[in-house]
């Protein structure tokens, strides 16, 4: 083990350093086993110079067997001649608390004590990569552990864990995967819209060109991820490169564990990420908040220049809803149709009336979700979009002949080509005529304006007259027509089998249910459920055609901003969600043996709050705008916990299901961890998780945004979430008792709290971090997930974060007044004493040789002075400025 004494300029009469080891869990100490001291003198930190000062030899047998576990050793130089001082080696085990003063370990700074104890990057403690319920997840532990005095002259033990998560990686590319799934799909959909008019078909043509442009791209990253091993996280120096652009910056979990004495150990988490951005992308024109702002109000225009109707936000979410809907009823409403098959062979009563009500709860799903008029108006601009389109006052016109006036045109699957079927009719009549256009969206429009003045854009849903209107309303109609024919059928079986039954004496019941014909009810059910299903599948046709067409318009509208956007978005969400996955299964891990948070868990969801430190001031306005959609858009996300197939670390690997409009992030546990969770969670209930984000700038860039510039963004989103913040916690306390909620010794209510923060939110006041301090007290007492993001989750997040933990030992453990300062300077400082234990460096990828550390933070009033330094630079720099041209 190589030592550094770090020379002072103020050296003390006896300087005394303190270093320590952890052997690895894979390395097995035995007392034979020979440790050798190396001792080096670093003049300078700053520098790799170092001189030899002397080194001294022990075996762990020998420090064993020493009085009191404790060695004296000399050093000696390199020939052995003369002793350069004096090595003090003694035991200390992980976990073990003294109640007696210790040593302590002078500083740079007369009288300044630093409690290090010990510090090591490698297993200590916890063997968490071996751990079923830690190994597959994090990764690569890198620890410190301090003693510090409380206010009753008492010592705690503080043990700092920093990990990697392996979900960095895994998510995005199972994000990415799903993504060219879903764009793969649509392309498809597309395809199968059938024969569309000239217009319509030059526009499907180039969406799916634009699709398959995002395909290819997404399958080159997914390629380059593929290729990466052995890596867990994302540097932030690699944040503006495109392969890794979906992988979150800096992701990694800190986990505080304070032990002290004659009390229950306490844990403190909270998961550090860079801000969730398309840095790649840039921030030239914004972030996604602006830009999606924007290409909302410009979209309208651009559904005039491409003849196409302008659908709100709501009507495409509305229409990827009922896709995702479909895609998940009808094979559920399939299966559930042969499980009544199978009952009625089995002539099971209580199989029949399972399986009947599971079907009919599943098919008025159905029914309820197409019942929208949003799919009839699509169904009726499809239509006008066939090539050959004619409207119905084309086909009354005398020229064509009056025997034709009553016929009705039929559905577009029903006939692609309804004009085809009109005697004396050719192509070039609807073309001429205005209100045959190929896409008829003129025509509809002015017809609307003849009757009912003028027609604005987002209005402009088609209501064809030609159209048979109640054609849809007859179709979805029918798959309840038939669901009641499969009721009444069971009902009438199951009514003839009692009345067989009471009709029958007992001795002869046996004789009668053997003699009957198994096959009876099946061949009676077949016909019914048989046209149910067909039913079903006319209904899914029809809507898919018609919620595609929705989406094809929306597409051809927004070419090319709209694809742009929803690459950025992916981006950004990718990041958000592998954050999030990251926390909730370490808070799932932490509170495994909690009843109380499990039942909140299951009932009511989890808060995650995100606190940002990201000033409104140059490209980190376009960042804050990138995070604030990607927070929100965590609200699309669920949980679920299943029961893992094996023990294997593989197989207790999260995983991500579903499509943009809705994801399903299932967390496997081992058997014997799931056994005991409560049965709701075992039976596949969906967990919520509410997203919150509070931002506060605090660097320099904030000073000249306050003082010069623009915080309307920051105000909005802290009011904006503050009020979310408020509904999770009435929903809560309406359903989960506060013996649920965990105890602290600040007996503050959360409902002061509350009101606290929103004050705070409302106040006019420069960088109030009281909201962020706020905000993650309320998230702790909630039992929520903690995050903190800057910009690269390096330096204002590490001071935020070592600022929390020595707040929280301070007002829940107790910690002397006179060791806060000490203890922060401790957290913040990895070159505590010499560069002793070298931490993995995050942004290096590996030990650092006298690097200035990360952890080294200018305490706040030095940053308020610097921006105050900074302002009177900049004035007089401009009065400069103007004295030189004139």
């Amino acid at each position: 083990m190589d030592c550094f004494r770090l020379h002072k300029k103020r050296a003390n009469k006896d300087p005394l350093f303190l270093t320590g080891v952890t052997f690895p869990s894979e390395y097995h100490a035995s007392p034979e086993t020979l440790v050798k001291l190396t001792v080096y003198d670093a003049k300078d930190k700053n520098q790799e110079s170092s001189s030899f000062l002397g080194s001294a030899t022990f075996s762990v047998g020998e420090l064993l067997r020493a009085k009191d576990e404790r060695l004296t050793l000399s050093l000696r130089s390199s020939d052995g001649a003369c002793a350069a001082g004096t090595v003090v080696v003694s035991r200390l085990k992980m976990g073990e608390m003294e109640e007696v003063d210790v040593d302590h370990i002078t500083t740079d700074v007369p009288s300044h004590k630093c409690p290090l104890v010990c510090e090591s990057a490698s297993h200590a403690g916890i063997d968490r990569e071996n751990n079923p319920l830690t190994g597959p997840v994090f990764k690569n532990p890198i620890c410190k552990v301090y003693r510090f005095q409380t206010e009753d002259s008492k010592w705690m033990q503080v043990r700092e864990q920093m990990e990697e998560c392996t979900l960095s990686f895994s998510v995005p590319k199972q994000l990415l995967s799903l993504y060219i799934q879903e764009d793969m799909s649509r392309v498809q959909d597309l395809r199968e819209l059938g024969e569309l008019s000239p217009h319509w078909d030059n526009l499907r043509k180039e969406v799916m060109t634009r699709y398959g442009g995002i395909i290819s791209s997404y399958q080159e990253t997914f390629a380059e991820l593929d290729k990466i091993t052995g890596r867990s996280f994302k540097p932030s120096c690699c944040k503006a490169q495109k392969s890794l652009e979906f992988i979150p910056i800096n992701l990694h979990t800190q986990r505080m564990r304070v032990t002290c004495p004659k009390k229950t150990d306490a844990f403190y988490d909270v998961v550090t990420v860079g801000a969730p951005a398309a840095h790649f992308q840039g921030f030239k024109c914004g972030g996604l908040q602006r830009l999606l702002s924007r290409y909302e109000a410009e979209k309208k225009s651009f559904s005039t220049a491409y003849q196409c109707i302008y659908y709100s936000p709501q009507h495409t979410a509305k229409a990827q809803e009922v896709l995702s809907t479909m895609s998940l009823l009808q094979p559920l409403i399939a299966g559930l149709a042969d499980q009544l098959l199978q009952a009625a062979q089995e002539h099971s009563c209580p199989g029949l009336r399972d399986a009947l009500k599971n079907l009919s709860d599943k098919t008025e799903q159905f029914v309820h979700t197409l019942k929208d008029e949003l799919v009839k108006s699509a169904l009726l601009a499809l239509h006008a979009a066939r090539p050959g389109y004619v409207s119905k006052s084309q086909k009354q016109n005398p020229a064509q002949g009056g025997q034709h006036q009553g016929h009705v045109l039929q559905g577009s699957d029903q006939n692609p080509s309804p004009a085809q079927g009109l005697p004396g009719h050719s192509p070039a009549t609807s073309i001429t005529d205005n209100a045959a256009v190929c896409n008829n969206v003129e025509g509809s429009q002015s017809t609307t304006r003849g009757e009912g003045g003028p027609l604005k854009h987002q209005d402009s849903i088609p209501h064809h007259k030609e159209y048979d209107e109640e054609e849809w309303d007859r179709v979805w109609a029918n798959v309840a027509k038939c669901l009641n024919c499969v009721i009444a059928m069971v009902d009438k079986l199951l009514e003839e089998d009692n009345s067989k039954q009471e009709s029958v004496p007992e001795q002869q019941l046996a004789d009668v249910i053997i003699s009957h014909n198994p096959g009876t009810w099946r061949e009676q059910l077949c016909a019914p459920v048989t046209k149910l299903k067909e039913c079903v599948m006319e209904v899914v046709e029809k809507a898919r055609r018609g919620m595609t067409f929705v989406l094809l318009q929306e597409a051809a509208c927004s070419i090319p901003q709209g694809f742009f956007l929803q690459q950025r978005r992916d981006v950004v969400f990718s990041q958000a969600l592998a954050a999030l996955a990251c926390g909730f299964v370490m808070r799932l891990y932490a509170g495994m043996q909690d009843q109380g948070f499990l039942r909140q868990l299951h009932l009511v969801g989890l808060v995650a709050q995100f606190e940002s430190l990201l000033s409104t001031y140059s490209e980190e306005i376009g960042m804050l705008e990138d995070m604030e959609v990607g927070i929100s858009d965590l609200q699309r996300v669920l949980f679920q916990i299943t029961e893992a197939q094996t023990d294997d670390f593989r197989d207790l690997q999260p995983l991500v299901f579903g499509r943009r409009d809705h994801f399903t992030v299932e967390v496997p546990l081992p058997r014997l961890v799931f056994q005991n969770l409560p049965a709701e969670i075992k039976e596949g209930k969906p967990l919520r998780v509410f997203p919150v984000l509070f931002n506060v700038g605090i660097n320099e860039q904030q000073t000249i945004a306050e003082r010069f510039g623009d915080i309307s963004l920051q105000e909005r989103i802290n009011q904006r979430n503050f009020e979310t913040l408020e509904s999770y916690y009435k929903s809560l306390t309406e359903t989960v008792p506060l013996e649920c909620l965990p105890s602290f010794r600040t007996q503050t209510d959360v409902k002061e709290l509350l009101e606290t923060l929103g004050q705070n939110v409302v106040t006019k006041k420069r960088k109030n971090v009281e909201i962020l301090w706020i905000a993650g007290t309320i998230c702790r007492r909630l039992n929520g997930i903690r995050f903190t993001s800057c910009k690269s989750a390096k330096d204002r997040t590490s001071m935020s974060v070592t600022l929390e933990q020595c707040a929280l030992l301070r007002d829940e453990h107790q910690l002397s007044k006179d060791f806060f300062i000490r203890a922060l300077d401790c957290m913040r400082s990895r070159l505590t004493q010499g560069d002793v234990g070298q931490w993995e460096d995050p942004e290096a990828g590996g030990p650092t040789d006298n690097k200035p550390a990360s952890r080294h933070f200018y305490p706040i009033a030095l940053l308020l002075v610097s921006s105050h330094l900074l302002v009177v630079w900049l004035i007089l720099s401009l009065v400069f400025l103007l004295a030189k041209y004139q």
